[in-house]
């Protein structure tokens, strides 16, 4: 049984790159942690070349959660025939090749928006999405608790182990319906975890310009963690691999976090990137 920890992307934690170059900070990134969220991949299909790159980057046994493209979670608004969604994500896994041959798919996390509400043609788009990749780990979170309200709920978590969707239980504010209850059921042999943070206010746009900068803007306190310590060890019972990625960085705070829970669980990983020699010629 494994526990893999790690952040939301490589590319904004100050802390972790002392003594590297900027130009390598996956690779620093990758000696302090297992797993990264790949975030790059919901904006634009990343090229197979930048994935050979981050493989090539990363040991034996980093894994990538792969975000899945914006045109594929309806985030982009584009309406498109069932024929060009099927084109669309075939394109999709196309580019992904190159980690799923070096081994390190951990899985890829379809993050739905918050009006992907309950109803036919929703519960539809997710069949065709596992129907197409069917030998794929698939990631689901919702950001719609219609999916989770008290007659659905069972139904939902049924759904998801029936179809081999991967369940994403999240840690985020509870901001009405946009934001979804924080769900301690498996639905496959693996489990994602997202920490987005507690931050109420900035979760919802509310007229806020600088929302997407203050949304995430959340230290977790270690009374919180040690909650969530003792949730990840009943999980383990009943999830061969855990995955928990830390999503609650305007401020800085995930890699803290991260490294906090590392801790609190008494995890040492091995076979992470060598850290940068110092002058001296030891690591630190």
């Amino acid at each position: 049984m494994t526990i893999h920890i790690g952040l939301t992307g490589w590319g904004d934690h100050p802390s972790l790159y002392e003594g590297s170059s900027s130009s390598n900070k996956l690779s620093a990134y990758a000696s302090h942690f297992p797993v990264v969220e790949v975030d790059t991949a919901f904006y634009a299909i990343q090229s197979r070349n930048n994935y050979e790159k981050w493989v090539k980057e990363t040991p034996a046994d980093f894994s990538f959660v792969i975000k899945a493209f914006q045109g594929l979670t309806g985030h982009d608004r584009v309406k498109r025939s069932e024929e060009e969604f099927y084109e669309l994500l075939l394109a999709y896994a196309a580019s992904i090749t190159p980690v799923m041959e070096a081994n390190k798919l951990n899985a890829i996390l379809f993050q739905f928006p918050p009006w992907f509400h309950l109803c036919k043609e929703h519960v539809h788009k997710l069949r065709i999405i596992r129907k197409t990749l069917p030998n794929l780990p698939l990631a689901l979170e919702f950001r719609n608790r219609t999916w989770f309200q008290p007659e659905f709920k069972e139904k939902t978590l049924e759904f998801m182990r029936e179809e081999n969707w991967i369940h994403s239980i999240c840690d985020e504010p509870q901001a009405g319906e946009g934001s979804i209850p924080t769900i301690l059921e498996p639905t496959h042999e693996k489990t994602l975890i997202r920490f987005h943070g507690r931050n109420v206010h900035g979760w919802n746009k509310n007229g806020n310009r600088d929302w997407r900068a203050v949304r995430f803007l959340y230290r977790y306190n270690e009374e919180e963690l040690l909650e969530w310590k003792n949730w990840i060890e009943d999980l383990h019972a009943k999830s061969k691999e855990i995955t928990i990625l830390f999503n609650n960085n305007s401020g800085g705070d995930a890699a803290d976090n991260a490294k906090q829970l590392i801790q609190l669980l008494n995890i040492q990983y091995e076979g992470l990137n060598p850290r940068q020699l110092d002058l001296f010629g030891g690591e630190f």
